[in-house]
């Protein structure tokens, strides 16, 4: 990417647009393009096709979805599928008709079978049954994936795909309905030390292994791969290792200073038993993540304290 490129963030106020945000800017990119959601509706195929046609883009970093843990994924299923079928497919339509060659789409880890072989390659897409928790978000996610892979074939454009594993960072989503797991546990514990609890209640059973990947690490591997001129397929995005749900909650707890009990509320859903994304194909490139999960963690629940709670 030359310095002077136009470059779209679609989504830069959620937790990863605003971190691409943020590591463009760091690297000296000056033409950033952003639009909020009241300025551009992007399930609106009218007003994105205008938007895109007008600015003409270099490149486009896809962040933009709708979002949320598994009980947001289970009980909002119709809208999960629906809105970011409509999302992905006006942005990637809009943006072949605009002339737009570069484009990089956000996927996500949970577009894999529930039953991969771990650590969870990129070819194992599509090979077996997905986690019901969560299938119409994953379904969608593999829809964008397939736009991209098909207007390459079809019309030569250059999109690629970036799967990342489970992200957290400043301005992640605390809200208890239909936060992710990690920033639910960090507003549980710092509530709970203030209330002087006794314990902290975890959904499941605390043994399945999750990963997680902070997300300006997700940024820079984002900036990376479209400045190495990747300009087809699809790529994990994390840090090789996974924890069980137990020794997270207890991370969290420690930074935290919430010095309770942990109890597992097991009527709650597990979902996946295990998901660690095998992160080869983006290594042999020359990238990995820097930040480790004890000081992403503390930075995350700085950036809370400082702006949330």
């Amino acid at each position: 990417m030359d310095k002077q490129s136009k470059i779209y963030v679609a989504g830069h106020r959620g937790m990863v647009g605003s971190a691409i945000s943020r590591r463009l800017a760091s690297g000296r990119y000056a033409n950033i393009v952003t639009r909020s959601h009241a300025e551009l509706d992007l399930a609106n195929q009218a007003a994105v096709s205008q938007f895109l046609t007008a600015e003409k883009p270099d490149y486009i970093f896809m962040a933009a979805a709708k979002v949320g843990g598994i009980h947001a994924n289970n009980t909002f299923r119709a809208e999960f599928l629906y809105q970011n079928l409509l999302i992905e497919a006006n942005v990637v339509n809009a943006a072949w008709q605009a002339g737009v060659q570069r484009m990089l789409f956000l996927g996500s880890s949970c577009i894999y079978p529930r039953d991969c072989p771990q650590p969870i390659r990129e070819e194992y897409l599509l090979t077996g049954p997905l986690e019901q928790t969560n299938e119409p978000y994953a379904i969608a996610k593999i829809a964008g994936i397939k736009l991209c892979e098909n207007y390459n074939r079809q019309y030569g454009t250059r999109y690629a795909s970036a799967m990342p594993t489970n992200l957290y960072g400043p301005n992640d989503n605390y809200d208890l309905n239909n936060s992710h797991v990690l920033p639910a546990l960090i507003r549980k514990a710092h509530e709970a030390k203030l209330r002087g609890d006794a314990e902290l209640v975890v959904w499941g059973s605390g043994r399945p292994m999750r990963e997680f990947l902070y997300v300006d690490d997700m940024a820079d591997a984002c900036v990376f791969l479209m400045e190495r001129g990747i300009d087809e397929g699809m790529f994990n995005v994390g840090t090789g290792e996974d924890v069980t749900i137990r020794d997270l909650a207890e991370t969290v707890m420690k930074v935290v200073g919430f010095e309770g009990k942990i109890v597992f509320d097991q009527t709650k859903p597990d979902g996946t038993p295990r998901k660690l994304l095998s992160v080869d194909r983006l290594k042999a490139l020359g990238w990995q993540a820097e930040t480790s999960l004890v000081d992403g963690i503390e930075k995350t629940y700085a950036d809370y304290c400082a702006n949330i709670a």
